[in-house]
């Protein structure tokens, strides 16, 4: 039966197994891949502006036709404009000039007012450091000041990690025919690992968690950050202290190079048929590690988080 809104096929996106990956490689196990590019904004972060702007209208603060602000690498903006634009509120993205084009068009596209952000001196096109972050964060608190509008604080609003809890979490129990033992996932604000490991951990508290993060900015690991300006878009921002992670225990953390995320969301695009970015490739690379390594023989559920359509003016594909 056809939806009555796009609000209502947000979600209960498709999972594939990538067993051609496995078997190539010679590894012993399986990896599910929950194709949440597959989402109407073409990534999982639908799943969290819709699961904040609903927390919000329900707990009365946001108000109808308040302005909607937040800081995002394109994704959560994304989500933010349909959501926003299907509700009736404007919304603003304040984003990094770091991040590629592709996303600021088409949240523009989508009605949103986009903000764009020079990156800091010395920082490079394709590669938003946590410094970068810090500016578009500042010039996002200065709008939601001006304007009196809601900030969806994305790294904050618990209504991110509960959209994952309350539905990523579940489907993959569900789409492995509950067999999954491991979840791994690269961090960015956390609400898809945090949400999505404490939902799973709620069905089987045997499931294994792992964080993934850029090799050189393993700052949520405690290592020393020798490389901060990566080009995975989307997460590994340097932040040691996330709000999503704290009371979850990941197992361990991995380490994934952008040479790595790069040439497995390439390999994924080949093998798998899945034209996915650099974070989803990063996660891949991450599974299937953990295949070669402590979860030998295991199943293991990834998030490919968004679309290879988004990274077409990077270095992803040219």
């Amino acid at each position: 039966m056809a939806a009555p809104s796009l609000l209502d096929v947000i979600g209960n996106t498709p999972a594939v197994w990538l067993d051609r990956m496995v078997r190539a490689r010679g590894l012993e196990g399986r990896i599910l891949a929950k194709l949440d590019y597959m989402n109407p904004g073409f990534s999982k972060k639908d799943r969290a502006a819709k699961g904040i702007i609903e927390a919000a209208e329900a707990d009365g603060s946001l108000c109808p036709g308040q302005t909607v602000v937040e800081l995002t690498s394109g994704n959560m903006g994304t989500g933010l404009a349909i959501v926003c634009g299907l509700k009736g509120y404007p919304f603003v993205a304040v984003m990094s000039r770091g991040n590629s084009v592709e996303r600021a068009r088409m949240m523009q596209a989508l009605g949103a007012e986009v903000v764009l952000v020079d990156q800091l001196p010395g920082s490079r096109p394709g590669q938003v450091s946590g410094g970068d972050l810090a500016e578009v964060d500042r010039v996002a608190q200065q709008i939601v000041a001006e304007r009196g509008a809601f900030r969806a604080d994305q790294f904050h609003h618990a209504g991110n990690a509960q959209s994952h809890a309350d539905t990523t979490a579940p489907e993959l129990w569900a789409d492995s025919g509950q067999t999954l033992t491991a979840f791994a996932d690269f961090a960015g604000s956390g609400g898809t690992f945090g949400g999505t490991l404490r939902g799973l951990r709620a069905l089987n508290p045997d499931i294994r968690g792992y964080v993934v993060e850029p090799a050189g900015a393993a700052a949520i690991a405690g290592q020393t950050v020798t490389n901060p300006d990566h080009p995975i878009q989307g997460g590994g921002y340097v932040m040691e202290d996330l709000e999503f992670l704290r009371g979850i225990k990941p197992d361990s953390h991995l380490q994934v190079d952008g040479d790595m995320a790069r040439r497995t969301a390439q390999a994924l695009a080949r093998e798998e048929g899945i034209f996915a970015g650099f974070s989803s490739g990063a996660n891949v690379a991450a599974a299937l590690d953990l295949l070669a390594g402590p979860e030998k023989g295991g199943t293991i559920g990834v998030v490919i988080c968004d679309s290879g359509l988004k990274y077409l003016s990077t270095d992803l594909w040219s």
